[in-house]
């Protein structure tokens, strides 16, 4: 009996809930035209896309380093310069250039000490490198910009240090060559719309 009362208790409420919604007094109305569906939000303090700047990317040519220009979105991050050095090389994207850097199981870390020290920590069982390999990425490292538009770092002088597993390794700027910077490219020019 208490199951029949409580039924009965439900849908008569369930009655005055449905007439109560419907007879609210407000009309019904057709479909409203409020414009382009949303596409999400914009935020004005969002950073515009970075454009590309030029890095040069030491190899060897006869034996000697030879800088090779290529595109990279912050040369400032260098572990992104020194990453696309160990790409390059292994993908033998340069004609007529070599190199003696190993090809890697892992991406290498960066690191910054707070003495300014900069060193690479190469992954698993890499072996200690050539005098050579050490020139390509000291070179690289010293070359890249520090943030799109300053002065090169080889106005600092650099030592790298480049650790494996059971050895560390460390090389001088003082043999990299010097390098002309990059001249910027001029902007396409914009089409303006006639007015009028």
């Amino acid at each position: 009996m208490r199951g029949s009362r409580t039924a009965a208790l439900l849908s008569g409420l369930t009655a005055v809930a449905a007439v109560a919604l419907t007879a609210c007094g407000v009309p019904p109305s057709g479909v409203i035209e409020a414009g382009a569906p949303a596409s999400g939000m914009f935020s004005p303090s969002a950073a515009p896309p970075s454009t590309p700047t030029t890095v040069s990317l030491f190899f060897l040519r006869d034996g000697e380093l030879m800088p090779h220009p290529y595109q990279i979105d912050d040369a400032g991050d260098l572990e992104a310069v020194v990453h696309l050095l160990f790409e390059a090389s292994a993908a033998n994207e340069v004609p007529a250039a070599t190199t003696e850097l190993p090809r890697l199981t892992d991406a290498p870390r960066v690191a910054i000490a707070d003495d300014g020290i900069l060193s690479v920590q190469l992954p698993g069982e890499t072996a200690p490198l050539s005098r050579r390999a050490m020139l390509q990425l000291t070179c690289t490292v010293n070359h890249a910009e520090a943030d799109g538009g300053t002065a090169p770092r080889s106005a600092l002088s650099l030592s790298l240090h480049v650790l494996g597993d059971g050895w560390t390794m460390t090389e001088s700027d003082h043999a990299c060559p010097v390098v002309p910077r990059p001249r910027a490219q001029p902007e396409a020019p914009t089409l303006q719309e006639p007015s009028g």
